[in-house]
């Protein structure tokens, strides 16, 4: 497909989710159950196997929600499902509604955050070893009890890691074999191993953006079925 072409389609995807509802509709954040806080970053995917989508952020504005920006998305290369039920190592994206514990990032924050952001280190890891008392948590160094073939080597990926955000996924109270390590970050090559990306300069925007005062959550979900995210 020609740039021109695919770069026209991306913002139209865009623009269905969120400038053309109809006049006076309420918004996606005003249809969900519930919204976390006052600010809210919606990603959403057409269908539970689509492994693309838009993520759009809104901020509460006195009695409305307002969209402050939008951004082509991707998923899990397994497509979505329902987070209470996902199995780790499925390569899906786990839906629902989520905490956003704090930022990181292989470089410096970008101009603006206000969000907690931890810089990642040559020793920086991601504990995936369901085994280990540090699942799901970072980890300087890596702990004897978590195989290296079971976490993520945070430096390791230069480019997705650039800019991050983790997603309270399995975190509060992580459930052995449930998922671990399940970020918003930047593109890489294709679709995501079960975390939501978008493109490096919608990454920074969301960073800037985001202010912990105001709650930011991320609601993950599709467009309607089981999983819809008006459900969460």
């Amino acid at each position: 497909m020609r740039p021109a072409v695919a770069a026209a389609l991306s913002l139209l995807t865009c623009a269905s989710l969120t400038a053309l509802a109809p006049p006076g509709a309420p918004t996606l954040p005003d249809r969900m159950a519930d919204t976390g806080g006052r600010q809210l970053i919606t990603a959403v995917a057409p269908r539970a196997d689509a492994t693309t989508g838009t993520v759009t952020w809104w901020e509460r504005r006195g009695p409305r929600w307002v969209a402050k920006g939008s951004a082509p998305a991707r998923f899990g290369a397994n497509g979505l499902v329902e987070g209470t039920v996902r199995r780790q190592g499925t390569r899906t994206t786990p839906t629902g509604l989520y905490g956003l514990p704090y930022a990181f990032g292989t470089e410096a924050a970008p101009r603006g955050t206000s969000y907690p952001y931890r810089p990642v280190r040559h020793d920086s890891w991601w504990c995936q070893d369901d085994r280990s008392r540090a699942y799901n948590r970072w980890t300087e160094p890596r702990p004897a009890d978590c195989r290296a073939t079971e976490a993520e080597h945070l430096p390791s990926y230069g480019t997705q890691y650039a800019h991050a955000l983790v997603i309270g996924f399995n975190y509060d109270q992580p459930v052995r074999g449930r998922g671990a390590g399940i970020f918003l970050h930047v593109d890489g090559r294709g679709a995501t191993a079960g975390c939501v990306s978008v493109p490096a300069g919608a990454m920074r925007r969301i960073l800037a953006w985001a202010e912990p005062a105001r709650r930011p959550h991320i609601a993950v979900g599709t467009l309607s079925g089981p999983t819809a995210v008006t459900r969460y």
